[in-house]
C-alpha cells in the first residue's frame, strides 16, 4: 500500500500549504504532492490579473480581491478531491476568514501546513528569485495580515527552512496520525 492509498483510507482530503510570500509554499505543496501520488494545483494559477497586476504594483490585495480567488481556488480543490480523494493545493490563507472561505467551499476535512520561516530568510528567497510578481516590498504587509492557526484548526507549522523531503516525511506522518 503507498501513503496515497494510506491517506486516501481515512476518507476524502484536502491539503493546503499555506504561508506568506517566500516561504516555500509551492516547492512543499509540490513536493507533498507527488510524494502522495495527489494532484497538485498552484493558487497563484487562480489569480486574476488584475489582482497579479495590483501585485506585480507593489499593491497589496484587498479581502474583497481576494474573495472569487479564494472561491475559484476552493471550488477547484473540492472536484479534485472529489475526483482523486486527496489533493494539495498552495495558498496563502493569511487570515482565519481566508481558511474559513475555502473551508465553506471544500468538503472536510481541509488540512492547512503552514510553512514558516523567520523574516530574514523569507526576504533573502524573495530577493533571490526571478519573474515573480509578488515584490519583496509586500513581505512586510504579508507578515502583518499573518494569522497563525489557531489550535481549533487542522493545522501543522513546519519550518521550511528544514529539507523539503524532511518536511513531507514529517506531515505525512501528522496526517496519518489524525487518521487513526
Amino acid at each position: 500500500m503507498n501513503v496515497h492509498d494510506d491517506l486516501r483510507s481515512v476518507g476524502p482530503l484536502a491539503i493546503i500549504v499555506m504561508g506568506v510570500a517566500g516561504s516555500g509554499k509551492s516547492t512543499l505543496g509540490a513536493a507533498l504532492a507527488g510524494a502522495i501520488d495527489a494532484p497538485f494545483l498552484e493558487a497563484d494559477d487562480f489569480h486574476a490579473p488584475e489582482a497579479i497586476d495590483k501585485m506585480r504594483s507593489g499593491i497589496p490585495l484587498t479581502d474583497a480581491d481576494r474573495w472569487p480567488w479564494l472561491d475559484r481556488l476552493g471550488h477547484a480543490v473540492a472536484a479534485e478531491v472529489r475526483d482523486q480523494g486527496v489533493a494539495v493545493a498552495t495558498c496563502s490563507a493569511l487570515k482565519r476568514s481566508y481558511r474559513d472561505r475555502l473551508r465553506e467551499v471544500i468538503p472536510p476535512p481541509v488540512a492547512f501546513v503552514l510553512a514558516d520561516a523567520d523574516p530574514e530568510e523569507l526576504l533573502r528567497r524573495m530577493t533571490a528569485r526571478a519573474h515573480h510578481y509578488m515584490p519583496p516590498s509586500l513581505l512586510t504587509s504579508q507578515l502583518q495580515t499573518l494569522e497563525r492557526p489557531g489550535s481549533d484548526e487542522l493545522a501543522i507549522t513546519i519550518d521550511s527552512r528544514r529539507p523539503v523531503e524532511v518536511s513531507c516525511e514529517q506531515i505525512i506522518a501528522w496526517l496519518k496520525d489524525r487518521g487513526r
